[in-house]
């Protein structure tokens, strides 16, 4: 049984302090399909695009066991365009330039052979659509949810439906905040997880993430890099990593869970030492896990009994 992920697909142009690429292949449904490719297959994509999406693009997500018959082309529009500037502090940017063009009027149609996955990714999309698609869905068992600050200031009753229906959400630090209406991390997690969702991450950045549930806290690192070429896409590939395990395990019990953060964290750190999609898309599993080891080496202590 496949793997399904909704969300956007991009055409993003990026700046940072050290180079600029433009036009580069991105979205959230493309960082989340090509990190969850590495663990587990087929991944099922659903998102939209104009006439403008490269040829290429298409070949790169078909080599990496990506079903791209959800993906919706519209002849005479353009793809999704974004536009940022990073800082010297990679953690601030600014956006130059949003054209929403498909994706203002996109419409989420699940695919007949979609609708029976049993893992669901919902990207950072308009939580309308994310109630859309889950309903179009044949009872599905982990179902896996990212949002952002603009949903969560705008769409807020939207959200909170949708929460209700998910087992894990997946959102950054000051969106925590924002969503509880709580400064204090830990008590915005139990105020969170009391709006529906079993299990909450909390992404920290360099610092790391969170997980949540019951009486437990899981702390991952991040992993210490010295080059970091572009952040964009980071936080898709956390869950791409984390869905991806899962999916490949189909073990969602709570020392699986941990392990599925570790190599959320595992891929985001490929994704941020090249510009766009360039770090994913040439790994092996090998290089992956690898890596994964060396992430647990981060935080092992021996017992000093």
């Amino acid at each position: 049984m496949g793997l399904l992920i909704v969300g956007s697909v991009a055409l993003d142009t990026v700046a940072t302090p050290f180079d600029r690429i433009d036009n580069a292949l991105g979205g959230s449904a493309v960082y989340i399909s090509l990190a969850a490719s590495y663990f587990s297959g087929p991944v099922y994509m659903v998102g939209v695009v104009g006439e403008d999406f490269d040829r290429e693009h298409i070949k790169l997500l078909e080599d990496h066991n990506i079903d791209l018959e959800g993906l919706k082309m519209v002849d005479g529009a353009k793809t999704f365009r974004w536009s940022g500037k990073y800082h010297y502090d990679l953690n601030v940017r600014d956006t130059l330039l949003t054209e929403l063009n498909v994706l203002a009027t996109f419409d989420p149609v699940i695919p007949e052979k979609y609708r029976k996955s049993r893992f669901v990714l919902l990207g950072n999309i308009d939580p309308t659509l994310q109630l859309k698609v889950l309903e179009q869905m044949e009872n599905p068992s982990f179902v896996i949810c990212d949002t952002m600050n603009f949903w969560i200031e705008g769409k807020k009753a939207e959200l909170l439906k949708v929460l209700k229906k998910v087992q894990v959400l997946i959102i950054n630090d000051s969106e925590a905040r924002l969503l509880a209406q709580e400064p204090n991390l830990i008590k915005a997690a139990r105020l969170i997880r009391a709006m529906g969702p079993e299990y909450l991450i909390i992404k920290k950045g360099e610092h790391g993430a969170l997980l949540f549930c019951d009486n437990t806290v899981f702390s991952a690192p991040a992993y210490p890099l010295e080059n970091i070429y572009d952040p964009t896409g980071a936080g898709d590939s956390f869950a791409g990593g984390f869905v991806g395990y899962l999916h490949k395990t189909q073990d969602i019990g709570i020392e699986n869970l941990k392990r599925a953060v570790v190599f959320g964290s595992t891929m985001a750190s490929f994704c941020v030492e090249r510009f766009s999609t360039k770090g994913l898309e040439n790994l092996t599993y090998l290089q992956v896990h690898d890596r994964f080891r060396e992430f647990l080496k981060l935080s092992r202590v021996d017992d000093d009994d």
